[in-house]
Order: C-alpha cells, then sequence, then structure tokens
C-alpha cells in the first residue's frame, strides 16, 4: 500500500511539473527580430524558444498595436519581462497607419505571416478532403471529355452523369481508405483533388461541365463534388494538445516510404480525440525489431523521438499534419504523441 501511494504522489508530481512546465528562451536567442516576407511563425518561434509551441504563453499583446494578434513582415518583435517572466511583444509603430487628412486614412495591406508554409498544405486546406465513401459513390461521374476525349485538363469541356450538386463544382478521385491499424475501425476515405468546373449545362442527367483549372488529368470515372471554398487558414498558431493523445502516422503525400520535413502525413487522431489544428505533436520513430541471441525471442527496441509535426486540417476521427521537423527518415506507423 505504501509503494502504491508513493508511486500515486510520484505520478501526480510529474504531471504537476508537466503541466505548469515554463518556456525555455533558446540559447543564443535575439533581443530584436524583425518580420520578413516568407518567415512563418513556427520559424519566428524557433528563434526564442526551445519549444515553438509555447509560443501562445510567451506572446503579448500590445493594445497600442494595430491588430495586435497578428503579425507582418516588416513588424518589429522585442523581449521584454513583465513581472519577471519573458514576453514576446511587437513594437508599436506609426509606419502602418498614415493619416491623409482628418477622416481619412491609409492602412497596411499585406497579409499577416501563416503559422506554417501554406504552399505546401494549400490543396488539402481548400480541395482534398476525407469523405464518407456512400457520398462519393453517389456522386456524378465523369462520361468523357467533347471529341470523345478520355484525359482533358483545365479548358476542356466534359460531361457526367448524374443529379447537379451545384453551379461550382470539383473534379475528385477515389483515394485511399484509412483503417486505425490498432482497433481496425473505418476511418474515412481520402477524395483527392483533381480539378474544378462550372456546370454549365443540364439535359436530364447529363451535365457539360467546363473546366475551369486542374492539377492533373482528368479521366473518365471521376466523380464530381460540391466545390469548398475553405480558403486558407492563418489563425492557428503553435500548441500542445489539451490533453494526452498517442497515435499512428498512417499514410504520406505521395506514397514515399521515407517521410521528411514539410511532407504532408496523415493520422488516425481526431476531433473526437479533442485533436485542434495548430496542436504540435512528437513523432517517435519505431524501434527496430530484434532477435534476442540468449531466448530467440523478437524484441522491439523502444521508439525514439525522431520529428515534430503540426496539425493543420482535422476530421471525426483522422487528421492530416505537416512534418515541420525530422532528425532522421520516418516512416507510416510511427507513432506520435504529445511533445
Amino acid at each position: 500500500m505504501r509503494k502504491l501511494l508513493y508511486a500515486l504522489a510520484a505520478t501526480m508530481l510529474l504531471t504537476a511539473s508537466w503541466a505548469h512546465a515554463e518556456p525555455e528562451l533558446r540559447e543564443g536567442h535575439p533581443e530584436r527580430y524583425t518580420v520578413v516576407k516568407g518567415d512563418t511563425l513556427w520559424d519566428i518561434s524557433g528563434r526564442f524558444l526551445d519549444n515553438p509551441w509555447y509560443w501562445p504563453e510567451i506572446w503579448h499583446v500590445n493594445p497600442q498595436v494595430s491588430n495586435p494578434h497578428l503579425i507582418y513582415p516588416g513588424d518589429r518583435l522585442a523581449l521584454v519581462y513583465i513581472d519577471g517572466k519573458p514576453r514576446i511583444t511587437k513594437v508599436a509603430s506609426t509606419s502602418g497607419v498614415v493619416k491623409l487628412s482628418p477622416k481619412v486614412r491609409s492602412e497596411r495591406i499585406d497579409t499577416p505571416i501563416p503559422a506554417i508554409p501554406l504552399d505546401a498544405i494549400s490543396s488539402f486546406l481548400s480541395d482534398t478532403r476525407i469523405v464518407s465513401p456512400e457520398l462519393i459513390s453517389k456522386a456524378p461521374y465523369i462520361l468523357e471529355g467533347e471529341d470523345s476525349r478520355i484525359i482533358n485538363g483545365a479548358g476542356d469541356k466534359v460531361y457526367a452523369r448524374g443529379e447537379k450538386p451545384a453551379r461550382k463544382v470539383g473534379v475528385f478521385r477515389r483515394s485511399q481508405e484509412f483503417v486505425d491499424p490498432e482497433t481496425g475501425e473505418f476511418l474515412g476515405l481520402e477524395a483527392r483533388s483533381i480539378a474544378r468546373g462550372d456546370v454549365a449545362a443540364e439535359n436530364g442527367d447529363v451535365l457539360t461541365v467546363q473546366l475551369t483549372s486542374s492539377s492533373e488529368e482528368v479521366r473518365i470515372g471521376d466523380r464530381l463534388l460540391v466545390s469548398e471554398d475553405r480558403g486558407l487558414t492563418t489563425s492557428f498558431v503553435p500548441s500542445s494538445p489539451d490533453k494526452e493523445i498517442e497515435g499512428q502516422m498512417l499514410s504520406v503525400e505521395g506514397g514515399v516510404t521515407q517521410i521528411g520535413q514539410y511532407d504532408v502525413v496523415a493520422i488516425n487522431r481526431g476531433s473526437r480525440e479533442n485533436l485542434k489544428a495548430g496542436n504540435v505533436m512528437a513523432v517517435l520513430k519505431r524501434g527496430n525489431l530484434v532477435r534476442d541471441p540468449v531466448t530467440s525471442e523478437t524484441i522491439e527496441l523502444p521508439s525514439e523521438r525522431a520529428g515534430l509535426l503540426m496539425v493543420f486540417q482535422v476530421y471525426e476521427k483522422m487528421s492530416y499534419g505537416l512534418i515541420l521537423q525530422a532528425t532522421r527518415p520516418l516512416s507510416v506507423g510511427d507513432k506520435i504523441t504529445n511533445p
């Protein structure tokens, strides 16, 4: 009983120390930094902090600055101490607002820096999505292109059969079916974005679609779904999950065997586990299987921390994340956990 109490006490102390862990400044951190075009919030966080996901705890909003929650190229950041604790804040400047008359003023029109490189994830945020098999199997499908063409692209006219989903449509191709490797539960079907178009005419259940853009060749059998202009979000910031989460990486974009920095991966955890966009997860490289020379047993060596990913798109049962750091090649099946 005494041993049990000691164990519980130790666990409570460990949990408490983790919960109240303070952000640690990186050795050699700057006292001042001017944001430049191409910076991301993750890059800037890493300049100041050992653990960039603690950024929300160290960011200090300056009410004297326009849009204090957003960071723009040209902004000057300063390390200050408030009540003895380090904080990062924007230095107030009047350069962002120029008064032209008592009633008219000109404000900055540039865009705030994103949390992570948006060009690496743009297709996932605006097009590619997780759907049910029933949804895509009932969606209209491509019959052929104009002049009986079987391969089409932007600027071409194609014909599809089915109920018109909307005037603006996306062309999708059935991709991977995701199953939880631990429980066997079906997690979702990836519908990969191929093109976009407008429904120009209807003749019964035959649709005429004018393709306006394409990232791949449109083929017979591809499906039409409502085009979702979800847009790119820059609002999420690096953060640790609210509770302990463990899972695995299910796949990597492009089907490569080794995973590295800025690769997009699918993971088997989602909103039902309270995962949110912006959450940072540590990636643990699965240990090798070795044969015990004495007992002949097969032993799995301990997993080792080998990278970090940030979740950027969350569904109910699974999510997409971007690998931000990789100290060694990662693989599908590697574990993910709180940072």
